[in-house]
């Protein structure tokens, strides 16, 4: 079975003050597009919008010129890039939870083998990723609106495999510039540390 990964990025990032694709001269992007490869997919796509940077090795975009409406818009768009291609599974990840690597992805993976759904959890709170076996893309995707993606569509199903992640990572998301972040394996770094840049 083959899965592919979908970054969420199309949002301008208001709160944060740029787009956050763009945070840290592109280093989120790299730790999401590099978590959904080691984390076992066999393509990426990164839905863009407010901003369209180079994309890392091992990644391609997909425009969302509706990415103004919301996350629900990019669930849909990515989901039905996913369904060119003969991926098996989706894996659902945001670009502002930069201390998700690939161990997340590939435990949330290896748990939706049962149902073909599963979500992480950190510490009782669902996160990201999200996988979803084919047969789920198209009432995903009907569900997605406005800024909750998918959430009402998980929410509602109980075929949804929770996940406990919170030994890996935090998986908290980012809205300030100001909030310090984490790193897999490195801990909370704040915007004016040193970090790798390839």
């Amino acid at each position: 079975m083959t899965s592919i990964g979908v970054v969420l990025a199309a949002g301008a990032g208001t709160r944060y003050g740029e787009p956050k694709i763009l945070a840290h001269e592109g280093l989120w992007l790299r730790l999401a597009v590099r978590a959904l490869r080691e984390g076992g997919c066999d393509e990426v796509l990164v839905v863009v919008g407010a901003a369209a940077p180079e994309m890392p090795a091992g990644a391609q975009c997909v425009v969302n010129d509706e990415w103004r409406t919301g996350m629900g818009s990019s669930v849909r768009v990515g989901l039905q890039a996913c369904a060119t291609t003969d991926a098996d599974k989706a894996v659902l990840h945001l670009v502002d939870t930069p201390d998700i690597g690939g161990d997340v992805v590939g435990r949330v993976i290896e748990a939706s083998l049962s149902t073909g759904l599963a979500r992480a959890t950190f510490d009782g709170r669902p996160g990201h990723p999200v996988v979803l076996a084919r047969h789920w893309w198209p009432q995903a995707a009907g569900a997605a609106d406005g800024d909750r993606g998918a959430r009402s569509f998980l929410a509602d199903n109980p075929d949804v495999v929770l996940v406990d992640c919170s030994d890996l990572a935090t998986g908290r998301d980012h809205d300030h510039r100001s909030d310090g972040y984490e790193m897999p394996g490195v801990g909370t770094r704040t915007h004016a540390d040193e970090f790798d840049r390839g």
